[in-house]
């Protein structure tokens, strides 16, 4: 009988036209991502570049030298001696150069860290048979196990604070991750449009973070309906500044990765998908604020009317909506601090440092997901106010198990 109580509220949904109008939409909007994800699959034919990345095998540092570094100058030179761990060479003992030890990792015996065979293919086969013995490059520290415990003990923080709802949220989190790198990053690489790509994945984050989050409620389906909108806004206003702003991602890091492709990368449809992506998580978190608020006053007093839930729901939004902005450009500013130190302590003036791409990009991009936020409020207020304030208040359950981020 538990399984009929709790499909009560939707059943209740249904029963009004508001209810069966906000239903529709959501399974309108939900058909057409499912045929985005399906037309936009990616078979593998994207640009595959040699050089674009390094395989890397587990070594263990056995000691760290210092020792000239050869040449018409005294410079030192650190030298690492590993240990290989894995791969055909593991048990090898090999020595790598680090470099002058004042710009060289502080290395010591016993520390894991990740190194790549040099050179490749068939050339690396000789050498190894002409007894020049296996050679390679030091790529990093090993952070594999810091990772994963960091991931465990969020996970179970998650847990413990939200109980099942937070596992739920972790196991929405990781499968949106997962989409965005095996099917957004491969369907832009394959040639799909970057900006109908980020769109499209965005709305399919969207209803996975949503449903295992809050659950399929009255609420999040007007949810859904607010922050798809909102998407859609995030996605236009950022085609817009990146042409005002000449933004064309060419003086990013993909711009050589594009050269070696023969140019066929849409730079700047790639800028414009992490605005979109970038975007999603405040979308998310100020549209179900909003939606939760207006339910809840619906349900306190079922005889307010839609421009009464919307103005109280607002005055709410408002107050959260300057926070939320704060912390988008926080968290922008955050990434770009090495560029700010790097021309601060050149002297560059103010004018001359935001017109850098470096800085300009996500400029533009905290000032598109900020005004795209500034439209969501309203936006969203108002659809639930006309949505879910007119559906009955047996259709909104008892509003214990909605939480915010």
């Amino acid at each position: 009988m538990a399984a009929d109580h709790r499909s009560s509220p939707l059943r209740t949904l249904l029963t009004s036209r508001a209810g069966r109008a906000l239903v529709g939409a959501v399974g309108l909007v939900g058909i057409l991502t499912v045929i985005g994800l399906v037309v936009l699959w990616p078979d593998g034919s994207g640009p595959k570049i040699e050089g674009g990345a390094q395989r890397t095998v587990a070594a263990t540092v056995a000691r760290v030298t210092t020792s000239s570094c050869g040449g018409p100058t005294e410079q030192r030179c650190a030298t690492a001696h590993l240990r290989i761990t894995e791969g055909d060479d593991r048990g090898r003992s090999v020595p790598v150069v680090l470099g002058p030890p004042e710009v060289s990792p502080d290395l010591q015996p016993g520390d894991d860290v990740r190194v790549a065979p040099q050179p490749t293919g068939p050339d690396r086969d000789a050498a190894v048979l002409a007894g020049e013995g296996p050679a390679y490059s030091f790529v990093g520290v090993d952070r594999h196990g810091s990772l994963l415990w960091l991931a465990i003990l969020f996970a179970l923080l998650g847990a413990f604070v939200a109980r099942g709802r937070g596992l739920l949220a972790l196991g929405g989190t990781a499968f949106s991750m997962a989409l965005v790198v095996l099917w957004l990053v491969p369907a832009i690489l394959d040639g799909g449009s970057p900006v109908l790509v980020a769109v499209v994945g965005a709305l399919a984050v969207m209803f996975i973070t949503t449903v295992l989050t809050y659950g399929i409620t009255t609420q999040s389906l007007a949810a859904v309906t607010g922050i798809g909108i909102s998407l859609v806004a995030a996605g236009l206003l950022g085609l817009l500044w990146t042409d005002l702003a000449a933004l064309d991602g060419k003086d990013g890091e993909l711009s050589s990765f594009s050269l070696q492709s023969g140019g066929h990368l849409p730079l700047q449809g790639i800028l414009l998908a992490g605005m979109v992506i970038g975007a999603l998580g405040v979308l998310t978190d100020t549209v179900v604020s909003q939606v939760s608020t207006v339910a809840a006053l619906h349900r306190t007093d079922p005889s307010l009317p839609a421009r009464g839930l919307y103005r109280e729901a607002f005055a709410v939004g408002r107050d959260h909506l300057s926070a939320t902005i704060h912390t988008l450009v926080l968290a922008y500013a955050g990434a770009t601090l090495p560029i700010l130190l790097i021309v601060s302590a050149n002297g560059v003036s103010f004018g001359d440092a935001i017109n850098d791409t470096r800085l300009a990009e996500p400029i533009v991009s905290t000032l598109v997901g900020s005004a795209a936020l500034i439209l969501a409020v309203p936006l969203s207020t108002a659809l639930a106010a006309l949505l879910v304030g007119r559906v009955p208040t047996a259709a909104l359950g008892d509003g214990h198990h909605h939480h915010h981020h």
